[in-house]
């Protein structure tokens, strides 16, 4: 267990799974002056960007609602501050220049407001995060899940297809319109797959979402890249299903790093409520295959007839 053991002489502790801190929608300090006339194609100059609130804030930066002052558009502005976060700004900002999906946010821009600093210029989800809305209104149905999970898989088939691994799929990570639309967000730990990748090179992320291979390569192997993302997907139906994490009881939480490892990788597979349909349960078992070699791919997944539900609903919603 190499990651295991580096991580446990670190004596790093389970991170707190909400990692976005949501906020009402309060007024804030003006944007800095920009360094240099740099303009977002579509948008112009990005002092006609008038800010409203802050959506959220991070590890790596604060998320704002701003208003185009020429079209009175809405937008959400991601600003990150540089420096120690370089990784984290040179993926995302690599990744969201190159990818186009409607079940991924939309990058409109990437720019520098001031030295220092990263602005991402990103479409604006009116509904906020799946956690935000659990929050608000306790466990999803069935039904709505089968269509979040429909869209989720077809962001993350799109992304496969192009050699991305998200790394970090999670419920404050996919964004929601008030039509429920969902659509996967956050590159910031995320990679291209440029060919034999090991997980030393992707253990970065959310420790309550990750896979066993992940978690325990030695044990569960390296060899499966893509599968990180179902589990971790998984994990995000069942937990908004259930109302807490999956992998314990409601009123615990792990209490570090280590439990949380021993749980997900060799404990019991999490319980179903009574009420829990079959369809949805062999849904949730092939996302939750501590197998990496056994877990259902995407493309398998959109397949099943848990998917096919989300896909109908889907359609009659466009209809």
């Amino acid at each position: 267990m190499v990651l295991i053991r580096h991580r446990m002489q670190q004596h790093l502790k389970l991170d707190p799974l909400p990692e976005l801190e949501i906020d009402e929608c309060a007024l804030c300090p003006c944007f800095p002056k920009p360094v240099s006339g740099t303009t977002i194609q579509g948008v112009g100059d990005f002092l006609d960007l008038e800010k409203l609130c802050v959506l959220g804030r991070g590890n790596h930066g604060s998320v704002y609602k701003v208003r185009h002052g020429q079209t009175l558009a809405i937008y959400a502005l991601k600003i990150i501050q540089q420096g120690s976060n370089d990784a984290y700004v040179s993926h995302e900002t690599e990744i969201l220049n190159c990818i186009d999906s409607p079940f991924v946010v939309k990058c409109h821009g990437i720019f520098e407001p001031r030295a220092g600093e990263k602005a991402i210029l990103m479409e604006y989800m009116d509904a906020g995060a799946l956690d935000t809305i659990f929050r608000a209104n306790g466990p999803f149905s069935e039904t709505s899940l089968a269509h979040i999970a429909y869209q989720v898989l077809n962001g993350l088939k799109y992304l496969h297809e192009h050699n991305i691994v998200h790394l970090d799929i999670k419920p404050s990570n996919l964004l929601v319109s008030k039509d429920m639309k969902v659509k996967i967000a956050d590159f910031g730990v995320s990679k291209i797959v440029h060919g034999i990748e090991t997980w030393a090179d992707m253990c970065e992320g959310t420790h309550a979402y990750m896979s066993p291979e992940r978690l325990d390569s030695h044990t569960f192997g390296s060899g499966y890249v893509y599968a990180g993302d179902v589990w971790s997907l998984g994990v995000t139906l069942l937990e908004l299903y259930v109302g807490h994490f999956p992998f314990f009881p409601a009123d615990k939480r792990p209490s570090n790093w280590m439990e949380l490892v021993l749980v997900v990788c060799f404990g019991e597979f999490p319980s179903f409520p009574n009420e829990a349909s079959e369809e949805f349960r062999s849904f949730i078992k092939c996302c939750l295959e501590k197998e990496p070699s056994k877990r259902w791919t995407v493309s398998q997944l959109l397949s099943h007839p848990y998917a096919c539900l989300g896909r109908e609903i889907a359609e009659m919603t466009i209809g």
